[in-house]
């Protein structure tokens, strides 16, 4: 009985205070409430992954990170290099502010909207530039489908192609 008191008294205080993105030492890890816009944090871009992928250095710790509702090619795949050269690009070296939406993927990385110094959104540029797709299985967002239409449509970066692979189906 005492537990569930206990338990239900932790509830209520995890639910009434306010939602934060954190990192611990320990294991650098961002906890957050799922979906709140309170889990915005600025942090530093140390490292470009691949087109898709960075590492920023939040709190003197590295934290990997995967721009959500986009795919870039992969790095042996045409554009995979222009990819992680364009994001590089956009980012490198600087502060951004990081829209973290509560999930990781299945590799541990933190799902996030990536906005640079000059208040572009990263991943929204990444599809106008051509340098991604727009990732369906994971988003519904209809603005990133209409970004990577008009970039087909114009036949921007990747879409010069005559036929460009997914990089879901490059990676099968």
């Amino acid at each position: 009985m005492v537990i569930n008191l206990i338990y239900i008294a932790l509830l209520l205080f995890v639910s009434c205070s306010s939602p934060q993105v954190q990192i611990t030492e320990s294991n650098a890890e961002i906890t957050s409430a799922k979906n709140n816009s309170e889990n915005n944090f600025t942090a530093k871009v140390i490292r470009i992954i691949d087109g898709d992928t960075i590492e920023v250095l939040y709190h003197e710790l590295p934290v990997t990170i995967r721009l959500e509702h986009i795919d870039c090619p992969e790095k042996k795949q045409p554009f995979g290099t222009k990819a992680k050269q364009t994001l590089s690009e956009l980012c490198f070296g600087q502060n951004i502010e990081i829209e973290f939406n509560g999930d990781k993927d299945r590799n541990g990385r933190y799902i996030c909207v990536l906005y640079n110094e000059d208040g572009t959104n990263i991943n929204k540029k990444m599809i106008s530039l051509g340098m991604a797709w727009h990732f369906k299985k994971y988003s519904k967002d209809n603005s990133y489908a209409e970004l990577e239409n008009e970039a087909r449509k114009n036949k921007v970066g990747l879409w010069q192609e005559s036929n460009p692979i997914p990089p879901w189906d490059w990676r099968k």
